[in-house]
This record gives C-alpha cells, sequence and structure tokens, in this order.
C-alpha cells in the first residue's frame, strides 16, 4: 500500500510526524512489515530523533545551522534565497528516506523516538511524504 501526506511546515525546524505516519500503519492490512518513508523534496528531511525533550532537537538544529550556515561566499546556488543552498547540503547530510518496521499493527520505535520532517528552508508550505506499507 501507498499513500501520500501532505505535510505544512512554518519555515525552518523539526515537525513531529509520528502522528500522521501511525494510523495508517494502525490500519494496514498486514499484521507486521517495514513502513518505508520517502520525502519528495531535495531541501527538507527525515530523521528519527528523541521526542521527549525539545531541548534536543533545539540544539540538533543549531548545530546544524553552525555547521551549514547561509551566506557562505563559496555557493553559487543561491536562486531562491540564501538558505537555499545550506538547505541542500543539510538534506544530503541527514536522509530523505526512512525505514521503519511495524508490528500488530504499531511501529516498532523506541520508548523516547519520533519520526521527524526536518524543515531547511525559512518559507512555509507543504511537504510530501510517500508511505509504502
Amino acid at each position: 500500500m501507498i499513500q501520500q501526506l501532505s505535510i505544512n511546515v512554518k519555515g525552518q525546524g523539526l515537525y513531529p510526524i509520528t502522528t500522521a505516519v501511525a494510523p495508517l500503519v494502525a490500519n494496514a492490512r498486514d499484521a507486521e512489515g517495514l513502513c518505508t518513508l520517502f520525502l519528495r523534496h531535495t531541501s527538507a528531511s527525515l530523521l528519527i530523533q528523541e521526542n521527549y525533550d525539545d531541548s534536543a532537537r533545539v540544539d540538533l538544529e543549531n548545530w546544524l545551522n553552525r555547521l551549514v550556515p547561509e551566506n557562505d561566499p563559496l555557493f553559487t546556488h543561491t536562486l531562491e534565497g540564501p538558505d537555499d543552498m545550506p538547505s541542500h547540503i543539510k538534506a544530503a547530510l541527514t536522509a530523505t528516506t526512512l525505514s521503519i518496521p511495524f508490528q500488530r499493527g504499531e511501529l516498532m520505535l523506541g520508548t523516547w523516538q519520533g519520526i521527524y520532517l526536518w524543515e531547511h528552508r525559512h518559507h512555509p508550505g507543504a511537504r510530501t511524504l510517500v508511505v509504502h506499507l
């Protein structure tokens, strides 16, 4: 089964999406399997990260922004603004695909794990997530 989800973002940041994916798994015909998530964009990414303490996500985002700063004079791909090339680099350093096993209609995530869409651009909009079970 393949479905697409539209995830609205307000700009740069980590957006929890576990609650958007979990019902698709719960309604799957198969009792167990693999949930593959694919983000159809080159300036955002997916990750599994701590879902208990928000400061972990804040620290992660601040660290990546220091690693890949905007307005680097070496960047030539700036057609859509100063966050254009940094967003592509951040997506290349992270992932656009995740695979998570499921059993008895539940994702087999750890106690403190959540699924996140990591938006690397400043602009609001919608991102398309393909879910394959």
